[in-house]
């Protein structure tokens, strides 16, 4: 196939569908036959909208999204109760990583009281269990040693959250910091109770941790961090670039609070890659089914230059490697994306990728040049 003139492509780059008009036909006429007519007419049905999942997840007003933002939602007993910078540390890295800062809060509570404990293990040597830190981590789940230099080869959840290269296990914001990753890695901010049985397995230990939990919550709840609550996300769909992005974000974030399943394309299920070849397809065009296809097919983009409806891949599950990614999601805004990651993970939602390991790459399906012509036949 012949490639689009380059100066089709930039008109698709830049947002100008939304200025083109031919024929004297407007562009308003031709958006409704690029988003509702070209899907019928290429697939031969419309594809159904669900309903919102803020519905299903209860939701926030704009003003509870910007309390929950801002940490403004942090009790009276929090504020007593938890030490200054131990709080800063709990808000900081479950807003970047996506998990409650409360609910990292109560695990510091009830493992060693914000690390004012004085028992062995806490602030050097391990208690008779093996665990050592403010956050109580096994040294062996930390990464083997308590003090580890942090690169790619690391095993564990050794962290870096006071930026000097190296994960301590001792230290505050290393610790809380491999916290949050771990309640993230295990179902948080979803599947709770699991996360943190994972943590420590005992159903009384869980209990517990939601008990403090609710008490640290101003409104004396558990609720979803901002990032990951549909009612706070509505800026991703008016941020759109163009009307196709716009038509593509609105049919993946709409699939979201549904289950992952293997293989999935809807409409109650979706595998990581079926939601996006989903909401392509929503849009009128067509790309690969699976990761492995799809991340030959988009145009690369250099990280930090991604934008919505890109998407962003993974080195991730069996046989795949740093050329072969395994994972993908799609970006929302930057720093976001929406993905469907695995069956124990929790729901399909929006996530943080910033801070995510074994990131191989972002690419563009829109700047393909057989979906370049796709959008030029809509056109003509």
């Amino acid at each position: 196939m012949t490639a689009p003139p380059r100066s089709t492509v930039e008109l698709f780059r830049r947002g100008g569908l939304r200025r083109l008009a031919s024929g004297g036909r407007s562009w308003r006429a031709i958006a409704i036959a690029l988003a509702v007519i070209v899907p019928m007419t290429l697939f031969g049905s419309i594809i159904l909208m669900t309903p919102s999942p803020s519905v299903l997840l209860g939701g926030r007003n704009a003003e509870d999204c910007a309390e929950a933002a801002t940490g403004t939602d942090v009790s009276a007993t929090a504020q007593t109760d938890i030490p200054r910078d131990y709080l800063e540390l709990y808000k900081k890295f479950g807003r970047q990583i996506g998990v409650q800062w409360n609910v990292l809060a109560a695990i510091g509570k009830r493992e060693t009281d914000h690390g004012r404990s004085s028992l062995p293990g806490v602030s050097s040597g391990t208690n008779y269990a093996g665990a050592a830190g403010p956050m109580q981590f096994l040294v062996s789940t930390w990464g083997g040693k308590t003090r580890i230099k942090i690169g790619p080869d690391l095993n564990g959840y050794a962290s870096d959250g006071d930026g000097d290269g190296y994960g301590d296990i001792y230290d505050p914001a290393d610790a809380i910091l491999g916290a949050a990753k771990m309640l993230k890695r295990n179902g948080a901010p979803d599947d709770l109770r699991r996360a943190i049985f994972v943590y420590n397995r005992a159903t009384w230990y869980v209990d517990q941790v939601l008990e403090i939990a609710r008490r640290y919550a101003a409104n004396g709840q558990i609720q979803l961090p901002p990032e990951a609550d549909p009612a706070c996300d509505s800026s991703y769909v008016a941020s759109a670039p163009d009307d196709v992005v716009r038509t593509i974000l609105e049919y993946a974030l709409a699939q979201r609070g549904k289950p992952y399943r293997w293989g999935g394309t809807g409409p109650d299920a979706f595998d990581c890659s079926g939601i996006i070849y989903m909401a392509y397809r929503n849009a009128g065009l067509s790309i690969p089914r699976t990761t492995f296809g799809q991340w030959p097919f988009g145009v690369r983009v250099q990280p930090g230059s991604e934008q919505p409806g890109d998407l962003v891949f993974f080195n991730a599950g069996p046989g795949t490697s740093k050329d072969h990614p395994g994972h993908v999601g799609m970006v929302v805004s930057p720093g976001k994306m929406i993905e469907a990651r695995c069956t124990l993970c929790g729901p399909i939602k929006v996530t943080t990728y910033g801070g995510r390991p074994n990131i191989v790459g972002f690419t563009r399906p829109l700047e393909n040049e057989d979906v370049v012509a796709q959008l030029k036949r809509a056109l003509t």
